[in-house]
């Protein structure tokens, strides 16, 4: 249990018991107290709105109910040391040395799990899902880091789940894939020219999926595009899945599940979900309106199969069919949730590219009618990524066509930087990726800055004999902490409350930023002790205190703990 939730857990009670003595009689409302780490300017180390919370819903004065509350906690948690009032009735705590040091004892004895607030459930998260026409590009790339690190720390909080990538495999791109790819197997093995249609693939990969192919199966010919479809379809699928993986795995990312599209129809799974979107009478045969913009001339008002989504909150009603008669694209998705929902997910998250914002509200809404609302669907938008280099934009590869690839990115600068660089930037917002500045070793890369404070810390250990795993002993009769050792103790306190945001609203983002103001508090220190010896670290080969040798361990804990969720490797020498 962490600091917050332990000292919640106690103010409440002792807030119930006395609340006849402090004249409480609505107290349902202690659900909306919180317990947070206070301003710097405050030199103290919790801070809670409980005053102010139950004043307002008792009609009653919050100073003069938190002189109250102040005295109850005082005498009921042996804990609490002192506590102060502040502002209109903000109760700030100061922890005894007791307090502290069972708080410090408490994060050693659970060290790998330290931050984590055991949760339930059970999670799809379908991330990357690429279509398999060619090698990932730099899109790809943020919202694969993404949907990964958003797994880790799910798991890290104690949920199952299941990193999935849908492979869209079906449709006119992958007749065109398939079509370039026959054309390049023509060029080398006959010498026929590449014939450069619309919508065909030019990249020079092409000819590397189109060698190996022939190099794999040198008795077929493939003659004919129509009578070899099937077979060049898969062969061509295989050796472009393999090149996707390839730069999954360099950027250290494994899927647990590959869902393919094509099996999806195979399986007839569309028709089986508009059924039952029909039994709940979420499907009528009816017409649309024109989309916004359309001419009128050009638009064929054609009867077809409709999905009622506005009743689940969408803009407009999506249709099913095309003019044709044939499935959408979105049909086949509504199949592919259902699929997710009949495999007992309870919660789905789906990370989509810039160009999916508007794809959210249609597909959730067939969740919701699927489901009847019972599994929750969260989607994650992850906006565009802007590379840089030289103080200028970083042009194409040439072997990719018209895009830059993950590979591209991997050639320049490494994994780790790359993973917590990603997510340097919330996923809504656009990131400019600067090469330069990745590769700087200074503060202003971020990556270096925490991976240089572990090395900082692997030299301390190396120095005085001590290892990560080793235990300590507290001495709470000496135990006095300076200035800098206080910040860096706060900062370590409110890691679980990082954790848990991040978990709650799917914003991994907010460990690298954590992470690089721990570090930078680090630092600072270690900064000081060059600066004044009363604050050196260690002398003749000893740590000078053991309240600072506790700040060593604390932070390489909550260091450690971080990068394995964002999947940073921590080197112990730099």
């Amino acid at each position: 249990m962490n600091i917050f939730d332990l000292y919640l857990q106690k103010i409440n009670a002792v807030i119930n018991k006395n609340k006849d003595s402090l004249e409480i009689t609505n107290y349902e409302s202690l659900k909306n107290v919180n317990l947070e780490i206070p301003p710097e300017k405050f030199n103290f180390d919790l801070s809670s709105n409980i005053s102010l919370v139950l004043a307002k819903s008792n009609n009653k004065n919050p100073n003069d109910l938190a002189k109250k509350i102040r005295d109850i906690l005082l005498e009921n948690i042996e804990h609490f040391e002192t506590i102060d009032i502040a502002g209109p009735g903000f109760i700030n705590i100061k922890l005894s040395k007791e307090g502290l040091l069972f708080n410090i004892n408490n994060i050693l004895i659970n060290r790998d799990t330290y931050g984590s607030k055991k949760s339930k459930g059970n999670y799809n998260i379908e991330f990357v899902s690429a279509n398999p026409t060619g090698p990932m590009h730099v899109g790809h790339c943020r919202g694969a880091i993404f949907g990964d690190v958003l797994s880790n720390l799910l798991k890290f909080n104690g949920t199952n789940v299941v990193k999935e990538f849908y492979i869209n495999d079906y449709g006119n791109q992958i007749k065109n894939f398939v079509e370039s790819v026959y054309l390049r197997i023509r060029e080398i093995k006959f010498g026929e020219k590449f014939i450069a249609k619309e919508n065909l693939y030019p990249g020079n990969y092409i000819k590397d999926i189109a060698q190996k192919i022939i190099d794999k199966n040198k008795k077929d010919d493939f003659k004919s595009l129509e009578d070899s479809f099937d077979e060049l379809k898969k062969l061509s699928l295989n050796e472009s899945m393999k090149l996707i993986k390839n730069d999954l795995k360099q950027l250290g990312i494994l899927h647990d599940n590959f869902f393919s599209e094509t099996d999806l129809v195979n399986r007839d799974l569309v028709n089986s979900a508009v059924k039952k979107l029909q039994e709940k009478n979420f499907v009528e045969n009816g017409y649309l309106e024109p989309p916004k913009g359309e001419l009128n001339k050009e638009w064929k008002k054609t009867k077809r199969l409709i999905f009622k989504s506005t009743l689940f909150g969408d803009d407009t009603d999506r249709a099913l069919q095309k003019n044709d008669g044939t499935w959408t694209y979105f049909a086949n998705d509504v199949a592919y949730h259902m699929d997710k929902i009949n495999r007992n997910f309870e919660n789905l998250i789906n990370i989509l590219g810039a160009d999916h914002t508007g794809y959210v509200k249609r597909i959730s809404a067939a969740v919701d009618a699927l489901s009847d609302k019972k599994v929750k669907l969260n989607c994650k938008v992850c906006q565009l990524v802007k590379l840089f280099k030289n103080g200028k934009p970083f042009k194409m590869s040439k072997r990719a066509g018209e895009f830059i690839s993950a590979q591209d990115l991997l050639n320049e600068v490494n994994k780790d930087s790359i993973r917590f660089m990603m997510l340097n930037r919330s996923n809504d917002v656009e990131l400019d990726f600067d090469f330069d500045k990745i590769k700087e070793k200074t503060k202003d890369n971020p990556v270096f800055y925490v991976q240089y404070a572990n090395a900082r810390i692997n030299s301390i250990f190396r120095t005085i004999n001590k290892k990560f795993e080793d235990a300590l002993e507290l001495d709470k009769d000496n135990f006095s902490t300076n200035i800098f050792e206080d910040k860096i103790l706060k900062k370590i306190f409110e890691w679980p409350k990082i954790i848990d945001s991040a978990f709650q609203k799917l914003e991994p983002h907010k460990i690298p930023f954590y992470l690089y103001d721990l570090s930078t508090l680090f630092h600072s220190y270690w900064s000081k002790g060059n600066e004044d010896v009363n604050y050196k670290f260690i002398s003749n080969g000893k740590i000078k205190r053991i309240e600072t040798l506790i700040v060593v361990y604390l932070t390489a804990i909550v260091i450690k703990n971080g990068m394995k969720i964002l999947g940073v490797s921590l080197p112990e020498k730099m």
